[in-house]
């Protein structure tokens, strides 16, 4: 997204719109080594069942499992991986620094209808020889997964392509919700909602419950995806994932819709979505799957 060569935008006035750190432009990842892959599969696994453990908590449960890590390798991990532990925090009404906050607009709402209120957050996807993330968009009422899409990296861009895919598919929803994440807080990403006439609602500082169903979402896609596969690669994630979004749109039944599918519930939308995919095999490149 950043043009290097633009005529009139520097790099850094880029970055500041975007609401980017210009350190990330230049800064080149270091691919985890095997010891570290191995201990990110544990600590994905053991935070799906427990989201509730920090820093310390998973440091004693890995010491437990037979590996003698530290806390300060253990918090690198979870930075790498994009988790944090779920408690109440202090100084929840703090906006984080030079993005504004929105306040939590769905307490005592009822969902009524599809298009009412849209959620979304990122999880970490495990290969078998590395990581990406993932970003889905769901509509609340129906649980219907409207947009996804994939990347190696934890930069704003995919969200915000993965947003205006939502946006032009499905119109735009009355409220959308997200997590304080840096993502979702910069200004490219908050602003397509605004010009949208989008009302944002921000959950407080690690309250999950304010993102259930975004919660529960992951938690259906580790069990019955992502943990019964060793994806050899970021295509074959993105190849695979793509059939079970397919699946839980369209022939999955849930129990809180009355063991209805979430396209039965949406009958007017299409009855196979068409998502942006978007794989980044590197921060210059990126595959688009068919």
């Amino acid at each position: 997204m950043i043009d290097r060569a633009h005529p009139h935008l520097s790099v850094a006035r880029q970055c500041d719109l975007l609401g980017l750190a210009r350190s990330t432009l230049y800064y080149q990842a270091v691919d985890a080594g095997p010891e570290d892959l191995a201990l990110m599969r544990l600590v994905d696994e053991q935070y799906t069942r427990t989201p509730f453990y920090g820093v310390r908590r998973m440091t004693e449960w890995l010491r437990g499992e037979g590996h003698p890590v530290s806390p300060k390798h253990v918090r690198r991990l979870l930075r790498t991986m994009g988790l944090e532990a779920i408690y109440p925090k202090p100084h929840l009404s703090q906006a984080a620094p030079g993005h504004r906050i929105y306040p939590y607009l769905l307490r005592g709402i009822s969902i009524a209808r599809p298009n009412q209120v849209w959620s979304t957050d990122i999880t970490y996807i495990r290969l078998l020889h590395g990581f990406v993330y993932l970003v889905a968009i769901l509509d609340w009422f129906s649980r219907y997964v409207l947009t996804w899409s994939v990347s190696n990296t934890l930069d704003g861009g995919f969200c915000v392509e993965t947003l205006r895919q939502a946006l032009s598919a499905y119109g735009r929803p009355e409220i959308f919700n997200s997590d304080q994440g840096v993502q979702f807080t910069a200004s490219a990403f908050t602003g397509e909602l605004e010009s949208a006439g989008v009302a944002i609602s921000m959950d407080g500082r690690g309250r999950a419950l304010d993102n259930v169903f975004v919660e529960r979402l992951w938690r259906s896609v580790k069990y019955e995806e992502v943990y019964l596969k060793d994806y050899p690669g970021a295509g074959a994630a993105v190849t695979s994932l793509g059939r079970y979004f397919t699946f839980y749109n369209t022939e999955r039944p849930h129990q809180a819709l009355a063991y209805r599918t979430p396209q039965a519930v949406t009958w007017a939308w299409p009855r196979r979505s068409e998502p942006f995919y978007a794989c980044r095999a590197d921060k210059k490149k990126r595959i688009t799957a068919p």
